[in-house]
């Protein structure tokens, strides 16, 4: 054993070290869950291996969080979302424009005005307008630099934030205000039958 030890480099060693207590939190964990399932408290050496993981977990989820953080902000930098959005809508155009008809005929506020004389040219060259200034606004390099600015500087914050642990003292968020199309979707009923109470 201890020959086999010599002939493995550091690397080799930490990295077998490291598996090893792996083994050893996942067989800690599933022996506490199993024990706490039968009513019996856990050995103090599985506390404690418990306890080990947890402080390695809390002492490495910084930094990678971080460094991940930050392979996505190098990543956004080189991507053209808007250029992706604006190929969608060239690519659905037809669709988007029949949708945008659709809607605008079946809104309630438009049943006055729906009735005048070259109504449905109107809405379609509205959409069609629309449309085109909305895909060339989103091809243009600017718009792409907006966004990816915004989502860079975003993620700057959050990393700051996970950095400095400001998440950590955070109250609780308060509930969202009341919005109506929830309460439309709280009103639905459900259409299967109804369980007895």
């Amino acid at each position: 054993m201890i020959d086999w030890l010599r002939d493995r480099t550091p690397a080799e060693i930490v990295l077998l070290i490291v598996g090893v207590f792996i083994v050893l939190a996942i067989g800690a964990a599933l022996l506490t869950r199993t024990l706490v399932r039968h009513g019996v408290r856990p050995p103090f050496v599985v506390r404690r291996v418990n306890r080990f993981s947890e402080w390695v977990v809390d002492l490495v989820k910084r930094p990678i969080t971080i460094a991940v953080l930050d392979e996505v902000a190098d990543v956004i930098q080189i991507g053209h979302y808007t250029k992706n959005i604006s190929a969608a809508l060239v690519e659905n155009h037809d669709e988007l424009v029949s949708l945008v008809a659709e809607k605008v005929r079946a809104d309630p506020s438009t049943r006055v005005v729906s009735r005048l004389a070259g109504y449905d040219a109107v809405v379609t060259q509205v959409s069609e307008t629309t449309l085109r200034v909305l895909i060339e606004m989103l091809g243009d390099p600017r718009m792409d630099e907006l966004v990816s600015d915004m989502l860079r500087n975003n993620l700057e914050q959050i990393k700051q934030a996970v950095h400095e642990r400001e998440h950590e003292d955070v109250p609780p968020h308060p509930p969202p205000d009341p919005s109506p199309m929830t309460g439309r979707l709280r009103r639905k009923r459900p259409s299967g039958p109804v369980a007895p109470r």
